[in-house]
């Protein structure tokens, strides 16, 4: 992976998120969206409801981790294209297009840059603050 990394992102990669709701749909179908404890209490603080309510209304359990429940097939908090939690978003979804699977050249090239109309824009992410993107992702 870090020779990966090295040759893909030596000088870091440019990305500011163009709000198109694209990525929520992971390429054009949904999956699953992870919530760690922390990323439920940011949620709730937003929403201004217990932590508990809002697992229990929004999240399952599979295999030991909580994620969003798919009755639509897509994520309840995305509306006409936009995230109505931002703010509040996981980990997940923080960390795109920064993730483990998406930092080798063939995907990033033929599958992440041509789908994600972020890349090559706003803040020039360092390879150091790129790892740690990663890193956090894989929690």
């Amino acid at each position: 992976m870090e020779r990966t990394k090295k040759r893909l992102f030596p000088n870091g990669i440019r990305f500011e998120c163009q709000q198109s709701g694209k990525c929520c749909r992971s390429r054009g179908s949904y999956s699953y969206i992870y919530f760690s404890l922390k990323d439920r209490q940011r949620l709730a603080k937003h929403l201004k409801l217990p932590t508990r309510s809002i697992t229990r209304r929004f999240m399952q359990k599979t295999d030991g981790l909580y994620h969003l429940k798919q009755p639509d097939n897509r994520c309840p908090f995305l509306t006409a294209s936009r995230c109505t939690i931002y703010e509040a978003r996981p980990t997940q979804c923080r960390t795109w297009p920064f993730w483990a699977e998406n930092m080798k050249k063939k995907v990033w090239e033929e599958e992440i840059a041509p789908f994600c109309k972020g890349i090559g824009k706003g803040k020039l992410y360092s390879p150091e603050e790129i790892t740690d993107l990663i890193r956090l992702h894989e929690y």
